[in-house]
């Protein structure tokens, strides 16, 4: 095979993930049901995505720090209250929060309405955590305080104590 012939042949293309309305693995941790769209296993890992349900007055997480990834928030509809440190910030439909690794976050719907949000986790480490959740709760154990901060633990993340 010659130079000339290496560089002329097809290459094989990146496989294109496409996920449908209703498609995707489903998650469901309480009042909250998480569609997971990618994650990661089309991107190597580098990018995750979930679309959230929030039922109105839901609480979110404890509060909490990601070592090792970027989160982002992109709210399609309802109301998501974001406390960031002692800050809490309400993000209504077409507001984006990115929240980097090392800043204390936890989210909440405090409203009577549903609210729907669109996550990203970069890299993709955190959706196994959500697994972990439910697994939690499909073993018939309460998803309490502690065992949400002991599953955090395991995905580069603390709670932020420091703002409880």
């Amino acid at each position: 095979m010659t130079e000339e012939t290496k560089h002329s042949e097809p290459q094989a293309a990146p496989a294109v993930s496409v996920v449908g309305p209703g498609a995707g693995e489903t998650i469901v941790l309480g009042p909250t049901r998480m569609r997971v769209l990618e994650d990661g296993s089309h991107t190597g890992g580098r990018l995750a995505i979930a679309e959230s349900v929030l039922a109105p007055h839901t609480q979110g997480p404890p509060q909490h720090r990601h070592a090792l990834h970027d989160e982002g928030f992109y709210i399609l509809s309802g109301t998501v209250r974001f406390t960031v440190g002692a800050e809490d910030y309400d993000a209504t439909s077409g507001t984006l929060v990115m929240v980097p690794p090392g800043t204390p976050h936890t989210f909440a719907n405090p409203t009577d309405q549903p609210a729907v949000m669109l996550s990203t986790f970069t890299p993709d480490l955190y959706v196994q955590y959500f697994r972990d959740l439910q697994e939690v709760l499909a073993d018939g154990r309460p998803l309490t305080r502690q065992a949400n901060i002991e599953a955090m633990r395991r995905y580069a993340t603390e709670p932020a104590t420091d703002h409880t």
